[in-house]
């Protein structure tokens, strides 16, 4: 059986000018997770990444952990995270309620940015974001899984006897990979997506036309009372 183990990027940039890049504190997940895969003897046959910033920052500190040390992991686009941005665009202009007519785009406050961007992705979900053409950044959610799933069956049809591939990704394409194996119904992809810590490790094992989850959301290398502070979602 092979495995893969799917990494959430280390905490991004919430509200400064650029989101997609890993803040200090994530750039310290990454190498407190590389420290403890290398205390306990992990590694692993090739790395994975999407094309994010984050994303990359993130596998660039467990590199050392892929046999043969190479000095950047396989990109794949498909491994990105959906598009937040014209997800709440979309439903501002066309579903915003009377208490969000204040609500102006970017969204500061993690609070008030996660309460509309659950309203948005429940509109996502169910096809009522309608884009316009001037919304060319969209895509929609039937295609965002698709690209998901399609990407996992590439990369286990690459890897077999026993393989162990690392991917550094999102929480998004983290909980889509888990539809995959678990066939839960879509409303659960986004409610499970807001479970992932940064830097959490999923694994899923796969041969013999087979799909099992083994470990979901571990935050072994962050267990301990010094580094609490270090456990975050955004």
């Amino acid at each position: 059986m092979s495995e893969l183990i799917l990494v959430r990027h280390g905490q991004a940039s919430f509200g400064k000018a650029s989101y997609d890049k890993l803040s200090d504190k994530g750039i310290e997940q990454a190498k407190v997770l590389s420290r403890h895969w290398l205390a306990t003897g992990e590694r692993f046959d090739h790395a994975y990444s999407g094309t994010l910033l984050r994303q990359r920052e993130t596998v660039a500190e467990l590199l050392p952990l892929v046999n043969g040390e190479p000095s950047s992991a396989t990109i794949k686009p498909a491994l990105n995270e959906y598009n937040g941005d014209p997800l709440l665009r979309i439903y501002l202009r066309d579903h915003r309620g009377e208490s969000e007519e204040d609500i102006q785009l970017p969204i500061k406050d993690p609070k008030k940015f996660q309460l509309l961007f659950e309203k948005a992705t429940a509109k996502w979900i169910v096809g009522e974001l309608v884009p316009t053409d001037a919304d060319t950044e969209f895509e929609h959610f039937q295609a965002f899984q698709l690209r998901v799933h399609s990407v996992m069956d590439e990369i286990m049809s690459h890897h077999q006897s026993g393989s162990k591939i690392l991917i550094s990704t999102s929480g998004g394409v983290i909980a889509m990979a888990l539809q995959r194996v678990l066939q839960f119904p879509n409303e659960h992809v986004i409610t499970t997506n807001w479970m992932v810590h940064n830097s959490a490790v999923t694994r899923i094992i796969y041969g013999r036309g087979r799909l099992s989850l083994s470990q979901f959301n571990n935050l072994a290398h962050l267990e301990s009372n010094d580094l609490a502070h270090m456990v975050t979602y955004r």
